[in-house]
Order: C-alpha cells, then structure tokens, then sequence
C-alpha cells in the first residue's frame, strides 16, 4: 500500500483498502467510506464504472457504506445514472468534495438526480468523513431501533 494516510486526515479514518483502474482510484477507509478520484477527463457513467462498483461492493460485502467523490480532477459524470445508485440498499449516502473556490453548480444537478441523502463539502475531505460517519451511526443506531421493536 502507498501510504498510510494519502489524504492526511486525522487518526479517526484508517485506509483499509486502495482499488484502482483505468478510471478512478478509489480509497476505502473504516471498511465503510469510499473515497473516489475519477482520472482526469473520464467520463463517468454506470457503464464505465460497473466493474469498478462490482469490486468496491465486494470489498464493502454487506456493510453500510457512504461514497464520497473527491474531486481532485476535471471530469464528466452522467447524472441519470445516479438511479442505479439508488438500487445499491448498502450505499446509504453519497458526499462530493470539491476544491475550495470551485464552482458547485454542477453538483447541484446531480443532487437532483440522487435519491439518497447527498452533501456538498468545499472545505476539505475530513469534513465529508466526518458527515459519512454520522450517517452510518446513525444508520446502525435506526437498524438496532427495528431489531429491538421486534421483541416489544
């Protein structure tokens, strides 16, 4: 593995896990946070990368987990395909970091198109872990609340 701590983020966040390929390398953290960096120029749709989703799924198995698109580079994303997304019930939340003085304009697009819970960060990528954290507490939190109103 490269290093241990390519995004210099706080203790709180281990890599677990790097997956690359020819359009993104994507950086999984507690088991449960996917950071991806889409190459620069990709297009980036479910087509191109299904293979990509089909080994961060299996790296995932079936935890909840939460994608974050890094935006480090310039690329294009096919925001109908943000349904198929929708399909994937462990995905439990999608998060884009963009570069401070970036335009997010174009994320408000794909906001539209999601159907999961979606933040924007411009203030760097622990910001956006720290959210994914949450969400998955709070997720495990909801799944204990159903298991025990089953024995009420």
């Amino acid at each position: 593995m490269e290093s241990l701590n390519p995004h210099n983020l706080s203790d709180a966040f281990q890599l677990t896990k790097i997956i690359t390929s020819k359009i993104a390398t994507v950086y999984i953290y507690n088991k449960n946070i996917a950071v991806v960096e889409v190459n620069e120029g990709v297009n980036l749709s479910y087509a191109s990368a299904a293979s990509l989703l089909f080994k961060g799924l299996l790296a995932f198995k079936n935890r909840p987990w939460v994608y974050i698109s890094n935006r480090v580079n310039s690329y294009s994303v096919t925001p109908t395909d943000y349904e198929y997304l929708h399909k994937i019930k462990t995905l439990k939340a999608l998060s884009i970091v963009v570069p401070a003085g970036t335009d997010p304009s174009t994320t408000a697009i794909e906001q539209i198109f999601c159907r999961k819970p979606f933040k924007l960060y411009s203030n760097g990528l622990e910001e956006a872990m720290v959210w994914a954290e949450k969400v998955l507490h709070d997720t495990k939190n909801n799944l204990q609340n159903q298991r025990d109103s089953l024995f009420l």
